[in-house]
């Protein structure tokens, strides 16, 4: 049987999902509320709606007669369209509202994590009360992180010792609006992910992969939504031990018998510290960009893994490719602080090269594509090594140029690597 699939989101994740389902047995439709061109030149329909509005993505995936539907950004989740979707009969691979607060509720995370004692959960308290958070900070032997419960889109999260001062974490949180924060130990080590499928009591997991937050080359400046990342030709990353990755397992797995009928993919976003991984926080959907790095060398049909856990079948083994990625997104100048939007882009998929390139935010016109004043687009290279992926990414940025564009560069660069194997290695004595 052919599948009617619809794809809810329009970014670089949704683009790499597209991809995905590109050569399944499945008819794709996507809605989102920005159109990506990418995904639009795969899809057989493509619908622009406001996507938080449950009702209207129900009334889209009706008249495509979806049988299933993936649902991409967190906020959708959220709003609760992967419910009104179930209760129309069209199966969602993405969690319900309730299972979502693992990612949308900071407070509920690490709650839900005690309480079912699932390792790795490191030290908190939540305030609704700002001054009293403040004097946490002042009483607390430590740095902390400050989290705000809900969702900020990468951004909202300052670590004192690290972004900000104690003096400058308490002034941020008092200027802020939050109704409510989670103030935890700071974690120190280095940070990777770990994407698992899940859905019917199972889950598969897909190779490491480590994300940039920061702006600027050598991790400085603010947090971005994810300037790049790379992984492996291993399931672990070169600063990883096979033991490490396995015990980042483990959390996901306790992680995913604690929750109740689950679907989707549960993203553990890790600190390898000196006594193993630690959860930084938990995501309900694939990364952004870490699904460019996973799906492209997933060999698996990712409808199997859509129809098996819609029909509540055992979900088929992951196979993935032993090649090495890395994404490195453009983004526009002054990105994210006062990013400017209307470049015009200047690569496309047949001058990218041998590199994948992933359409983001960007406005197709009449004369081309342009940025907006999110990131833009993603190259993505797929090769034996990181250092010949990181190759092929690069070469594919040199046709984009960078007028109006910028890029971090040193995203998979052997030195930026070798300076994460000499931080654990220093970190465990060694």
């Amino acid at each position: 049987m052919r599948e009617n699939v619809l794809l809810i989101g329009g970014g670089g994740r949704e683009h790499a999902i597209a991809r995905a389902l590109e050569d399944s047995e499945a008819d794709l439709y996507a809605c989102a509320g920005n159109r990506n061109p990418g995904i639009a030149r795969i899809a057989s329909g493509f619908e622009t709606l406001e996507t938080t509005e449950s009702e209207a993505v129900v009334d889209y995936a009706e008249e495509v007669d979806a049988t299933i539907a993936v649902i991409g950004p967190e906020a959708y989740l959220e709003a609760g369209v992967a419910d009104a979707l179930e209760a129309a009969g069209v199966y969602p691979f993405g969690p319900k509202e309730a299972e979502a607060r693992i990612e949308t509720d900071k407070a509920f995370q690490r709650e839900f994590m005690q309480e079912n004692d699932i390792p790795g959960c490191p030290d908190f308290e939540t305030f609704d009360d700002m001054e009293a958070a403040c004097d946490f900070i002042d009483e607390y032997d430590g740095d902390l992180a400050i989290k705000p419960v809900g969702l900020t889109g990468g951004k909202g999260v300052k670590v004192i010792g690290d972004q900000v001062t104690a003096e400058e974490g308490k002034e941020y949180i008092r200027d802020s609006d939050y109704d409510r924060i989670v103030l935890e130990e700071r974690l120190i080590g280095e940070e990777f992910t770990v994407q698992a499928f899940v859905a019917n009591g199972e889950f598969r997991t897909a190779p490491a992969v480590q994300d940039h937050k920061r702006a600027y080359e050598g991790d400085e400046g603010p947090n971005t939504g994810g300037m790049g990342s790379y992984s492996d030709a291993t399931d672990e990353l070169p600063f990883m031990m096979e033991a490490e990755y396995d015990e980042a397992v483990s959390i996901i797995e306790a992680t995913v018998d604690a929750l109740d009928d689950y679907r989707g993919i549960l993203y553990g976003q890790f600190m390898l510290t000196t006594t193993g991984p630690r959860v930084v926080e938990f995501n309900a959907r694939f990364g952004d960009p870490e699904a460019m790095n996973t799906l492209p060398v997933l060999e698996t049909d990712f409808l199997d893994v859509l129809t098996a856990a819609r029909d509540g079948e055992s979900l088929p083994e992951l196979d993935f490719a032993t090649q090495a990625t890395v994404c490195k997104y453009a983004v526009p100048e002054g990105y994210p602080t006062d990013p400017e939007a209307g470049a015009k882009v200047q690569v496309d998929e047949e001058s990218a090269g041998d590199a994948l390139l992933y359409y983001a935010s960007v406005d197709e016109r009449d004369d081309g594509i342009y940025t907006t004043t999110s990131r833009s687009f993603a190259l993505v290279g797929v090769a034996d090594s990181i250092t010949e992926a990181e190759e092929i990414a690069e070469d594919a940025l040199a046709v984009a140029g960078e007028e109006g564009l910028r890029v971090r560069h040193d995203i998979g660069k052997a030195d930026l690597i070798q300076r994460r194997i000499d931080h654990m290695n220093e970190l465990r004595g060694e």
